[in-house]
Formats: C-alpha cells, structure tokens, sequence
C-alpha cells in the first residue's frame, strides 16, 4: 500500500454541551474558508445546545463539515494514532469533557481523538468555556496542560472594539486558529497603543 498523499491541513473540530456553541460553528466556517479538511464530532449534548443557543441543528452543521461522526464510533478512522491530522479544537469545551480528557476516560468519539492528539504530540485546544472556575476545573486545566494541550477559553479582546456579538466571537476563533499558523483574516489584530491625543 502507498503510502497516504494528502495535500490540504485536516483538523477535528468538537462541539460539546456548553454555552457557546457559536464559536465551534464560527471555527468550522472558517476552517472551511481557509480551505482545511475538518472532521466533526457533536456531543449529545452539544446537539441539545446547539438548539437552544441557534438557529441550526445538529444535521446542518454537520454539512458544514467534509467529515462528520457519531460521538459514540470508536471505531472512527480519527480514533487512530495511525491516521494522521493537524490537530483537534473543542469549542466550546465542558468542563465535563475537560475532566474526562485529563483524566483519560476515552468512552466516546471526543475524549479519544483528544487522547489520540495527545499520544502522538500533535496540537489540542481546548476552549473551556464555564465561570467562575472551581479549583477542580482549575486542577483539570493545569494538568492537561502539562499533558500537552493547549487551554485557549473564549475571551473577548476589548482592544478591537467589538461592535457586534459576532466581532468578538471573530477575534475568538481567530486566535485559536492563530494556534495552527491559520490566519482567518476576520479580526483586528494589536498593532500597540494609539495616541488618540
């Protein structure tokens, strides 16, 4: 067998049951835009706050993606050290999915494509979204980390001067996908302080 030709970036994008499913949907078309290969995992849950926060359901950002699976395959090609991908981003990521990454727990689609990104040291961001944060939550990050993903929590940066709930989700996705060397083109980046004297 040959080995495998691939030409354009592959990431896996998770949406889990927290709020702010808007920047996993925002980070898909922008991945789309930029021409990336993405592999897309919905939780239970994320299906339900997908409902509730938008518009879409579940089926139709599932189109948005080239790759779409069932949070319970395993037997999914991405579960696999073997089949080779940029990276992974949960966004928005449980503190529920947090925990189960540091702890190990891969008993379902999410928790081992994130153990797979792990064991064979290629990029993880998590983007933890829950406050205020307990000394668990604290605890799970710190570890994580130090496992080797990357903690990147949906913080508006107020030095664009957001004008729109969309501008700052923008500027949110932007700098996660900053963590892959992709630049989205959709935010205003800091070009140092403006004398507006």
């Amino acid at each position: 067998m040959l080995p495998e030709q691939r030409q354009r970036r592959r990431i896996v994008v998770a949406i889990t049951g927290a709020t702010g499913v808007q920047i996993g949907i925002q980070t898909l078309l922008a991945l789309r835009k930029l021409n990336v290969e993405t592999h897309l995992i919905i939780s239970k849950w994320g299906a339900e706050t997908i409902k509730y926060e938008t518009d879409y359901t579940a089926t139709t950002i599932k189109a948005l993606a080239d790759f779409s699976y069932n949070s319970h395959d395993l037997g999914a090609p991405i579960s696999s050290g073997s089949y080779k991908i940029d990276g992974m981003i949960v966004a928005p990521c449980s503190v529920k999915t947090l925990a189960a990454i540091n702890a190990g727990i891969c008993d379902d689609l999410i928790t081992r494509a994130a153990d797979v990104c792990l064991k064979e040291r290629r990029r993880l961001v998590l983007s933890v979204r829950e406050t205020p944060l307990n000394e668990i939550h604290l605890r799970n990050m710190l570890d994580v980390t130090r496992a080797g993903a990357i903690i990147a929590p949906p913080v508006v940066g107020f030095y664009t001067h957001p004008a729109s709930l969309e501008d700052a989700i923008q500027q949110m996705v932007g700098r996660v996908l900053d963590l892959f060397d992709l630049d989205s083109n959709d935010f205003t980046r800091w070009h140092g302080l403006k004398d507006n004297i």
